[in-house]
């Protein structure tokens, strides 16, 4: 197979990304940094026929992008995002699933000395099976230890390594040594575009009820704010409404005014008891059922007459 020109397999990427970019309506920003190429044919593998990943030179998709924003102005959205090592996948499917997706094909990896560590790394007590001669390991770290049994133990769960620190020399050869790979490495979501709009891929996990809460939350603080300064607004006028016929209430009860909604209040205030009626019949209800439950009860106890089954 002839090898094609620099020139000429330039020319063919930008005609690709620009073909992309004009078929496929929603797209990823994905990093593919410590993604191996085994790996990552595992997932061009695992979304084909959901979606087309398209890796390349940051200058080259940038300048593929700035040459096709006449045709589609919203694409500029996404050059302040294109920093490091990453890539795009396209996709017309449903933006959740194929994210996740994409999450899900992960590789653990062992600490490298160096490494920035993309999540907390706890050490729990245990027997670690290592030789007493690996102690210095252990007391390089300051992780308190006891021999037990010819073994090194660890007494105490330790937090050796924290999420975005660099991995030391140390740290990284004491996990080997406990064959411990810590970290998993795949294609991490940076940026989502959909139909001329980026947002970060966190918006994806917002639900209905989400979106209804916020909502209900911000017209109550509307609300408040209306009542607070005396400035009517659709949110605070049924509260306004409420509280200005609890006013009247209030004013009905201490004066001789009438109307119809207070007379059930005055009602009340004038004779307490008669709204309380209700309470003991239903207590005399529950009497009477426990009565009646008794009475069954040593009916039956009576048709026994005294005598057992085999009398």
């Amino acid at each position: 197979m002839v090898r094609e020109d620099k020139a000429t397999w330039k020319a063919n990427y930008f005609m690709k990304i620009v073909q992309l970019l004009d078929e496929y309506p929603k797209c990823f920003l994905v990093g593919a940094d410590n993604v191996g190429s085994k790996q990552m044919q595992q997932i061009r593998i695992s979304l084909r026929g959901e979606g087309v990943i398209l890796m390349g030179k940051n200058t080259m998709m940038r300048k593929a992008i700035r040459g096709h924003l006449e045709n589609n102005p919203d694409l500029e959205k996404l050059l302040p995002h294109l920093k490091g090592n990453v890539g795009f996948v396209f996709t017309k499917s449903d933006l959740i699933h194929v994210r996740d997706k994409i999450l899900e094909n992960k590789v653990a990896a062992p600490a490298r000395a160096g490494a920035i560590a993309p999540v907390d790394v706890r050490l729990p007590a245990q027997n670690t099976g290592l030789g007493p001669e690996k102690t210095s390991f252990f007391q390089a770290l300051s992780i308190p230890t006891k021999i037990a049994r010819g073994t090194i133990e660890i007494l105490n769960d330790v937090h050796l390594i924290k999420i975005g620190e660099k991995v030391g020399a140390s740290e990284a050869t004491l996990l080997n040594m406990l064959k411990i790979s810590p970290f998993s490495y795949g294609l991490k979501v940076f940026q989502v575009y959909d139909s001329g709009s980026v947002f970060e891929p966190s918006v994806l996990d917002i639900t209905d009820d989400d979106i209804a809460k916020r909502f209900a939350e911000g017209i109550a603080n509307i609300a408040s704010v209306s009542l607070q300064i005396g400035y009517p607004t659709v949110a605070s006028v049924p509260h306004s409404m409420v509280n200005g016929f609890k006013n009247l209430l209030a004013i009905a009860a201490e004066t001789d005014i009438e109307f119809k909604e207070a007379d059930q209040m005055k009602a009340y205030l004038a004779d307490p008891s008669a709204f309380a009626v209700a309470a003991p019949a239903a207590e005399e209800t529950k009497e009477e059922v426990k009565e009646e439950k008794k009475e069954e009860s040593e009916e039956e106890s009576d048709d026994d007459m005294g005598f057992g089954l085999f009398d």
